[in-house]
């Protein structure tokens, strides 16, 4: 028997969402180890503008999912 469209599709993101965010995961512990001062040399600012790219980027990524969601919630916005 066919499978589902949507089954298809739930499962085609539930693989590839699920290597991404490990991807993900393993860049971010990757990226932690450049903390080890005993290696590298950095500044508060320099760690400051890591984290605002890392921040802004989420940003985007929560609002990609929210403006896809189908709860028809809509958020107050000037």
């Amino acid at each position: 028997m066919a499978k589902n469209v949507n089954t298809v599709k739930k499962e085609r993101f539930k693989n590839v969402a699920s290597r991404r965010v490990q991807k993900v995961l393993d860049d971010i512990e990757s990226l932690s180890k450049c903390a080890n001062r005993s290696t590298y040399e950095y500044n508060d600012d320099d760690v400051k503008k890591m984290m605002k790219a890392i921040g802004d980027q989420m940003t985007l990524l929560k609002a990609a999912f929210e403006a896809n969601s189908k709860s028809g919630k809509k958020s107050f916005e000037f």
